[in-house]
């Protein structure tokens, strides 16, 4: 297993410079003047304007930008904001702890409430349990971020007054931390939750047609015996790709949903980089996004192993 991961790790690393080749030459080909922005004006002198684009290296071609760009990165540098001159390092650092707890506690309450509405609604197949948690997934899936961000305030916020509208960074209270959290986890949970439930109740429903369900059933164990020691298992093989390659979307979901209830996160952050045609700023932030697309590729491809039992590294 460790040769494979080896392997893999040599191959994301190519795949990781052909995104970030794009995606530089991308925002250099874009329209924009990051210099308006930094300067405060468009209107400054032009020999200030081309002082400062000397000093960041905007004069030169972009295959040469890009090169010093990579050196830089590989060794650490990851760039300064054209606007605020602070390293993008430190900017993402700040912001980034905020954007992992709501993930990450978005995302564990969309696995712990989609496997076992999953296996229920397959277990009791065709049911009005099946049928009410199968519309409500087909809603939950079908309803954008940002419209489903919006119902939450007016309900929650603005009618019933139960939870605060907006994010606030400095509240120190781990109560009033989880209240004004409990809308921005729920919108990204609601989403990844009716996803992996479909998934779910789908490769169950799979696996309970198979011979050696039958054959159990044959020996005399109870159904649920069956459902939860044999099926659930080698049904849940599938689902760990599903949730090892969705956890990074949920990144970009947060971009969204951050926006929504001005959670000072990454997604905030790049956000604002995007408007202000923040470079260095947006190659860091992406960079971040791919290279977490290639750490959960792997670790589902090493799950196969623990989850099945003839998955077998070469």
């Amino acid at each position: 297993m460790t040769t494979y991961a080896i392997r893999r790790v040599l191959i994301a690393i190519p795949t990781l410079l052909f995104i970030s080749l794009v995606v530089f030459t991308v925002l250099a080909l874009a329209p924009g003047d990051p210099l308006s922005n930094l300067a405060g004006s468009a209107d400054i002198p032009f020999e200030v304007r081309e002082n400062i684009r000397r000093q960041f290296g905007l004069d030169q071609p972009v295959y040469v930008r890009y090169v010093k760009w990579l050196i830089a990165y590989v060794q650490g540098d990851w760039g300064y904001s054209f606007g605020s001159r602070i390293p993008a390092s430190t900017l993402i650092s700040l912001r980034i702890p905020t954007t992992l707890w709501v993930i990450g506690l978005s995302y564990l309450v969309a696995v712990l409430v989609a496997i076992p509405l999953g296996v229920i609604t397959a277990a009791r197949q065709y049911t009005w349990t099946d049928h009410i948690f199968t519309g409500l997934s087909f809603a939950g899936f079908s309803l954008p971020t940002f419209f489903t961000g919006v119902l939450l305030i007016i309900l929650f916020s603005v009618k019933l007054r139960l939870l605060p509208m907006v994010y606030n960074q400095q509240v120190a209270d781990p109560i009033e931390w989880l209240k004004q959290a409990i809308m921005p986890i729920s919108v990204l949970a609601l989403l990844q939750a009716a996803t992996l439930n479909r998934y779910v109740r789908a490769s169950m429903l799979d696996n309970l047609n198979q011979d050696y369900a039958r054959t159990a059933r044959a020996k005399g164990l109870a159904e649920r015996v069956v459902v939860t020691r044999h099926v659930l298992r080698n049904a849940l093989v599938p689902v760990v790709t599903l949730i090892a390659l969705q956890l990074p979307t949920v990144f970009t979901g947060a971009v969204v949903t951050e926006q929504i209830f001005r959670v000072p996160g990454i997604g905030a952050l790049l956000i604002s980089a995007i408007q202000n045609n923040d470079t260095p700023v947006i190659m860091a932030i992406v960079m971040v996004f791919a290279a977490l697309v290639v750490f959960f590729t792997l670790i589902a491809d090493l799950l196969y192993g623990v989850l099945d039992p003839r998955v077998r590294y070469r």
